[in-house]
């Protein structure tokens, strides 16, 4: 069996080194091997790279991290915080909606999908690409790291002028692989009911985030959904 990697021209170019990488075959494996094994993973095989595919290489302006899918039916999707339209809201998808209304005012819609964020060149990655359904952090060990670890460099080293929003200690542990002499980090708690309002809650990143593009003229994230 084999499983082919549908991902963005432009991401490909420059990430075509990682694909022949021998830690990239163990993922590959790992992933025919569940599918195989009729085990389900999130996001679907073919959907593993669409944060890649709606925001190309050329058009990040924003990078928002966070660790790996969602793990129950019908929540995980490709993007990191986000959920299909007819979903219920994890509950820091919930707060994640409460400070951008408090910061900007935006008024809170029906969907949860964050979709348009990504038309605005927010890349929305998850460091972990896949999860076994009901596993949380089961595909943790099988090199996903390794690979956006190096899409985070790569995105630091060869861009400019770049805001990368690291919610949760996780997510801000990857500081390190960013040059801050030449991008924005914006950092805060996670937005999860366990910490939101230590930190997260009045962090104001979506603000933050538009004054550092105005200032070095650029066109402004429309954060409203």
């Amino acid at each position: 069996m084999s499983w082919d990697i549908k991902i963005d021209s432009s991401w490909l170019e420059i990430l075509k080194d990682e694909f022949e990488k021998d830690y990239f075959k163990v993922i590959k494996k790992q992933i025919i091997d569940d599918i195989e094994s009729w085990i389900t993973i999130y996001p679907n095989p073919k959907n593993i790279f669409n944060a890649f595919n709606y925001t190309p290489f050329d058009k990040v302006k924003v990078v928002l991290l966070w660790q790996d899918p969602y793990h129950w039916v019908w929540q995980a999707h490709w993007l990191c915080f986000s959920v299909q339209d007819w979903v219920t809201p994890p509950p820091s998808l919930k707060n994640i909606y409460k400070e951008l209304k408090d910061d900007i005012w935006s008024e809170i819609p029906n969907s949860w999908n964050l979709e348009k964020w990504t038309k605005e060149g927010v890349f929305m990655l998850n460091a972990i690409l896949t999860v076994r359904a009901w596993l949380p952090a089961s595909h943790s060990k099988i090199w996903w790291e390794t690979f956006t670890d190096k899409v985070i460099k790569t995105i630091s080293e060869k861009k400019e002028w770049i805001v990368f929003i690291l919610w949760g200690n996780f997510a801000r542990n990857k500081k390190i692989l960013i040059d801050t002499k030449k991008h924005l980090v914006i950092e805060s708690a996670h937005p999860s009911p366990f910490s939101a309002y230590n930190w997260f809650l009045g962090s104001k990143p979506f603000s933050k985030t538009n004054d550092y593009l105005k200032k070095i003229w650029k066109k402004e994230i429309d954060w409203s959904l």
